[in-house]
């Protein structure tokens, strides 16, 4: 006959899963609403322009070079690098100079006087608002292109095997800041008596000590990783010192200095926390170690949410308390599934209570998520098409999935939480084993035996005052031995626990993945910024309109004089393009001409006639490329065409390039 607790109907637990699942939907909603109608907001900065531009070909030598951003940058002297053809400095080599005005981000460098002719290279890295390096390069032109030397690093900022042991830093501390903030949470909130037990006391030291960790290897890594990508570089006492004056790197120290007040919670919280026996006195203290747990985590959070991206952008003063709040969340729901995965495999003393507790502070923690989630959504996505064209879109589309996963399953264990009964951890362990021991009669009679093994063992103990401090030391491992392989085949004869196990361990399972997709998340460039910086590539680069075609009638006015001329620019920007000229007869075949001209004239800069002279490159159609626009503009383009000797005509038309 099957030992199962008995089942009473449903679980009051199920009651609040239903309601998460209706508010998942209505959250849905509210985010798609939000999506559909939401503004811009700011992280991560990008090249929005430049002066030239990409591409340009500009008649003299300009005085510098001034690059746009779309927010704040930090820059240092190397910040803006203009090469020239052989790959030298044409720069100053000078701080770039601060231009910016009003909502404007601009630097600029000044050129050296007298540079000659060709192609120059624009090279910089900078440091974004929300911490992140950025960097880019692009070329214009003095006079006409030219072959260029210049080589430049194929690695982005922040890449190499500085970058990878950055990164990894980063996942760490993240990870060690949930099992840390959760692991106590858990035992203050859930599980008071977990406090004396020593697989939880380790899984919050570890957290501690892997944030603590983590956050040191960012803070010397830091130098290295946001400029030259050497190890050599982290013991680097100037290149330290300017990291400490940046907001990342007071963010970092500050987060040191907070691991230190959360070292002392720990002692507190497993030494006299865990030894006090009274009552009022134990309810006290929980208060002031709530209080003073709750602050130092809150400020921990605070380090993230100050230098990343939410400090930067609109609404900064609401977003920060935002992330610190969801921080916070995630920490109390993934931190707490661990703590008590170890609690339900590690010890036996934890009862259904503390897991019905749990449950609570997961459902609260899953609302908080939702609400702040959207938020910080709205302000980092902000349309249909950065959700979906983006892999910052991409990557919150798949926390969104995994955090559907994560509640599917944590419903199956909320049922295992409404079967699960204390009857296992009850005083009376040995006949709660016969009594579910009907896994087998051996089974029953093994843990007999084992409890009549610990009473032997028990007996000289007590009867004889004159026993071997040795051997009363052997007796008493022997006897923690027996009562722990007791307790644990008791626990594992329950089968609802062993399902909760099972169900909790899926759980964990899905949740490391959900925090390294959210880790990944605030390393990544937004959705919004990566849109707005394509944009503004494009309108800084390229007409709206695309290619530039026209047609243009014409007559010589000789015999078989009159066709059309139709004419294609691509991509019709500045810079070089590729120029089609076909040439179609009266009868719309292609029509083969002696000679044939293209010019092209700005009249408003005084800028032209530029020459053109095509190749024929089949019959009625001829070929020229890299044909060189120096600057946008309304083009006159002007067509001659010789269909004799003596009959030729010069037509024109008007386009706007570039």
């Amino acid at each position: 006959m099957s030992a199962t607790a008995p089942y009473a109907g449903p679980s009051p637990i199920r009651r609040p899963v239903a309601a998460a699942a209706l508010l998942a939907a209505l959250l849905s909603l509210v985010f798609g609403l939000l999506l559909a109608g939401a503004g811009p907001a700011s992280a991560h900065a990008a090249l929005t322009g430049s002066d030239p531009q990409d591409g340009a070909v500009v008649d003299t030598a300009p005085k510098e070079v001034t690059l746009s951003f779309s927010e704040a940058i930090a820059v240092g002297d190397d910040s803006i690098r203009v090469l020239d053809p052989s790959g030298k400095r044409a720069d100053t080599e000078a701080e770039p100079r601060d231009l910016s005005e009003g909502g404007t981000v601009r630097y600029g460098v000044a050129l050296h006087s007298g540079l000659p002719d060709g192609t120059y290279t624009v090279a910089w890295q900078a440091i974004s608002a929300d911490s992140h390096p950025i960097s880019g390069a692009f070329t214009f032109s003095i006079g006409a292109p030219s072959e260029t030397t210049v080589a430049l690093s194929s690695q982005e900022a922040g890449g190499g095997p500085v970058g990878v042991v950055y990164d990894i830093a980063r996942y760490a501390a993240y990870g060690g800041f949930v099992l840390l903030v959760g692991g106590s949470a858990f035992v203050l909130i859930c599980w008071r008596g977990g406090a004396s037990a020593l697989p939880m006391q380790r899984l919050v030291v570890r957290g501690w000590l892997t944030l603590t960790a983590a956050t040191l290897v960012m803070l010397l890594l830091r130098n290295p990783y946001t400029g030259s990508g050497k190890f050599a570089d982290a013991f680097d006492l100037a290149g330290l010192q300017s990291v400490l004056d940046t907001k990342p790197g007071a963010a970092l120290v500050s987060r040191l200095l907070l691991l230190g007040a959360a070292a002392l919670f720990i002692a507190v919280l497993f030494g006299t926390y865990a030894r006090r026996e009274d009552e009022q006195e134990r309810k006290d203290l929980t208060f002031g170690l709530a209080v003073g747990g709750g602050v130092v985590a809150a400020g921990i959070a605070a380090t993230w949410a100050m230098s990343e991206h939410a400090s930067t952008g609109i609404q900064a003063s609401i977003a920060m308390p935002v992330d610190v709040a969801h921080l916070l969340a995630v920490a109390a729901w993934l931190g707490g599934l661990a703590s008590l995965l170890v609690a339900l495999y590690r010890t036996p003393d934890i009862g259904s209570a503390a897991v019905r507790r749990f449950s609570a502070v997961a459902f609260a923690s899953v609302v908080v998520l939702a609400a702040t989630g959207i938020y910080q959504s709205w302000r980092q996505v902000g349309s249909w098409s950065a959700l979906t064209g983006t892999r910052y879109g991409q990557l919150l589309i798949i926390k969104v999935a995994l955090i559907a996963v994560l509640l599917a399953v944590a419903w199956f264990s909320r049922r295992w939480t409404g079967r699960l009964t204390d009857a296992s951890v009850a005083s009376s362990g040995a006949e709660v084993a016969s009594s579910r021991a009907e896994v087998g009669s051996s089974g029953a009679e093994v843990v007999s035996s084992e409890a009549e093994e610990a009473d032997a063992a028990a007996a000289p103990d007590e009867a004889s005052e004159d026993i071997a401090p040795e051997r009363a030391a052997q007796l008493a491992r022997q006897r923690a031995v027996l009562t722990a392989t007791k307790k644990k085949r008791i626990r594992d004869a329950d089968p609802e626990r062993s399902g909760l196990r099972r169900s909790v361990l899926a759980e964990a399972a899905v949740a490391v993945v959900l925090l390294a997709v959210t880790t990944m998340l605030t390393s990544t460039e937004p959705g919004r910024t990566e849109e707005e910086a394509a944009g503004g590539a494009t309108a800084a680069t390229a007409p709206a309109a695309g290619p530039v075609n026209l047609s243009m009638p014409f007559d010589t006015g000789g015999r078989n004089g009159k066709g059309t001329v139709r004419i294609d620019i691509d991509p019709g920007r500045t810079g070089s393009n590729d120029l089609h000229v076909w040439i179609d007869g009266s009868d719309g075949e292609p029509m083969d001409v002696p000679e044939l001209k293209v010019a092209l004239t700005l009249e408003s800069k005084d800028i032209g006639p530029l020459p053109v002279v095509p190749d024929r490159l089949a019959e009625g159609h001829w070929t020229a490329s890299g044909v060189q626009i120096p600057m946008a503009g309304d083009w006159k383009i002007d067509v001659t065409v010789r269909t004799s000797d003596i009959d030729q005509v010069t037509i024109d038309k008007n386009a706007k390039i570039g």
